[in-house]
């Protein structure tokens, strides 16, 4: 009875008739297991729904379907099971467990012919579980590019749009109730990265465990690269990507620059969106709010609706949902070898042979550079004061990127930290 569940119990009390006209029978919300009984709730629930005994759920046998809506590892993996064993069916928007224990609950799940509905685990409103593992079933996913956490986006958005710094619009996304007391999972890539691996589950047939794929968060943005990324015709973002190969799939996560126009350029504030290529239908493109009460209660809901009607159990049997013994069907890439276009912005001295040093590291690792930017130092500004050198690149492996910013950050010429950025479109 959380943010989320509160949301779900408003959808099942008040809008009954809708739940049962999709469903085919009334619904009833039965019990909502809190921790404290005596905190007051944003919904008014009918007599003795409300316990604080997961014991009052496990065993009544008339209750078929739980909508398990807490987050984190443990208790939740235990609850699961106990709930599967006790004959119940699953709904969870817990993303985390299900990219850490997927396997294990999703076996036990095929074993005790229970089914786990989650569609509200990833992209919070959006329908993405469902397209790829039903509608788009006809096809061989060829890419996912995707914005999937709406706080980062939200921080980006602002800092794009108004110049303020990282540090006060992470207040303002904890004001409006974003971002949590502590952000760190969604500021650092690992919300995102943990949905990525769910969604190389189910696209690729992928058994990935989400802290291997390579993951960069937006918690050390910089405004200036943002200003910089604009003037170049790009806006940054927070982009999961899955793209197949002949040798395997590649899966990353990390700020990225973002031609604007194009559409993951344009989502702003809050949303999530999702670029699908598939080889028959070719791009197709998902947009909508990634958290939130009620859009994240309109997928628990729906998978609720399904369950009751047998079409969670249709595709829980026929799909590859987290096979503890089933062989996945791609391998990984290697990192080193995935290519692709580079920013880089460089703080360096303003003397003469500095940009000679830079270029040459470039090009010992076959780097060729596209363009640079190096505004003017003004007239009265110290001789020893850093410039800002911005350099964009042609295309080159993760590897060879990697081991030329290794290379600029031991030349004397450069005072502090490269910043590192990959390029889409």
């Amino acid at each position: 009875m959380g943010t989320v569940g509160t949301g779900v119990a408003k959808l099942l009390l008040d809008h009954g008739d809708r739940t049962a006209r999709h469903a085919g029978r009334t619904l009833w919300l039965k019990k909502a297991v809190v921790r404290d009984l005596s905190k007051p709730r944003d919904v008014e629930l009918p007599d003795d729904v409300v316990t604080d005994s997961i014991d009052d759920v496990i065993n009544d046998p008339e209750i078929t379907v739980v909508a398990q809506l807490i987050g984190g590892l443990e208790p939740a993996r235990s609850i699961m099971l106990q709930l599967m064993e006790a004959g119940k069916d699953i709904v969870t928007a817990n993303k985390a467990l299900l990219a850490q224990h997927g396997a294990e609950l999703f076996t036990r799940a095929r074993e005790l012919g229970r089914t786990i509905a989650f569609e509200a685990s990833v992209a919070g409103g959006i329908p993405i579980i469902t397209n790829i593992s039903q509608c788009l079933s006809a096809n061989q996913i060829q890419s996912l590019e995707g914005i999937l956490n709406g706080t980062s986006n939200f921080i980006v958005s602002q800092m794009d749009e108004k110049g303020a710094s990282y540090e006060d619009v992470v207040r303002e996304a904890q004001r409006l109730g974003y971002a949590e007391a502590d952000p760190a999972m969604d500021v650092d890539g690992t919300d995102a990265a943990q949905k990525l691996a769910i969604l190389a589950h189910l696209a690729f047939g992928a058994s990935v465990d989400w802290s291997d794929i390579p993951c960069d968060g937006i918690d050390g943005l910089d405004p200036a690269d943002l200003i910089y990324a604009s003037k170049l015709g790009y806006r940054i973002k927070l982009l999961a990507v899955a793209t197949l190969a002949e040798d395997g799939l590649e899966l990353s996560v990390g700020p990225t620059l973002v031609k604007i126009g194009t559409p993951l350029a344009e989502v702003r504030d809050a949303y999530n969106a999702i670029r699908v290529i598939g080889d028959a239908v070719g791009p197709v493109f998902y947009h909508g709010l990634g958290a939130g009460q009620m859009p994240t209660a309109s997928a628990v809901t729906a998978d609720i609706i399904d369950t009751a009607v047998g079409r969670t159990r249709l595709t829980f049997e026929t799909l590859e949902y987290f096979c503890v013994d089933q062989p996945p069907r791609v391998k990984l890439r290697d990192a080193d070898t995935l290519i692709g276009r580079y920013y880089f912005r460089l703080p360096v001295s303003n003397h003469p042979g500095t940009l000679a040093a830079i270029t040459g590291a470039f090009a010992e690792d076959g780097i060729s550079i596209a363009s640079v930017i190096q505004h003017e130092s003004g007239d009265d500004s110290p001789s020893d004061q850093p410039v800002q050198l911005v350099v964009m690149t042609h295309e080159a492996t993760e590897g060879a990127a990697r081991s030329a910013t290794t290379k600029i950050e031991k030349l004397a010429s450069v005072t502090g930290p490269v910043v590192r950025f990959r390029v889409k479109g």
